[in-house]
């Protein structure tokens, strides 16, 4: 969606600079999984607050939190969710695997991204066709996860 949205931005409104889209981007991922994960864990309402500022703290515009930075402290809040569901799930007596490829997934691309991030940072001198081969890992994770998902509907329907 959010690649629709900035081709859309660039084709056709001719707009040059669309970084104005990330913030909702962040934002807009950081409280879908976190609304999602607080519903499916049976979490307090409590639990929504820090989620709620946390997504307006990232459309700030901040000198101490960079776009990146604020894509990775969501990434590690999705981390921390999606990593204690699976915990929940394992630790049942039932274990309802409906969710459990889903939730996995998420963890991988999630812990991944961030470890590709901070990988990039470090090795500043690659040239753009090792930063491309090393994005493409996430995007070939990123292809599993949508997999995943499609599957776990898929067998919530049945």
């Amino acid at each position: 969606m959010i690649e629709a949205v900035v081709k859309l931005c660039l084709y056709v409104f001719n707009l040059r600079d669309v970084n104005f889209v990330f913030p909702f981007y962040v934002a807009g991922e950081l409280l879908l999984l976190g609304i999602l994960y607080i519903r499916k864990l049976n979490m307090s309402v409590y639990w929504y607050i820090p989620v709620v500022l946390l997504a307006a703290l990232f459309f700030t515009d901040s000198q101490m939190l960079t776009s990146d930075v604020k894509k990775v402290i969501s990434n590690i809040v999705v981390i921390c969710f999606a990593g204690y569901a699976l915990l929940t799930e394992i630790k049942s007596s039932k274990i309802n695997g409906r969710f459990m490829i889903a939730d996995s997934f998420i963890f991988l691309y999630y812990a991944l991204s961030v470890f590709l991030f901070f990988l990039l940072r470090q090795l500043s001198d690659l040239g753009k066709e090792e930063a491309n081969m090393i994005w493409s890992i996430n995007n070939i994770l990123s292809s599993f996860l949508y997999i995943s998902m499609i599957y776990t509907f898929l067998r919530l329907k049945k």
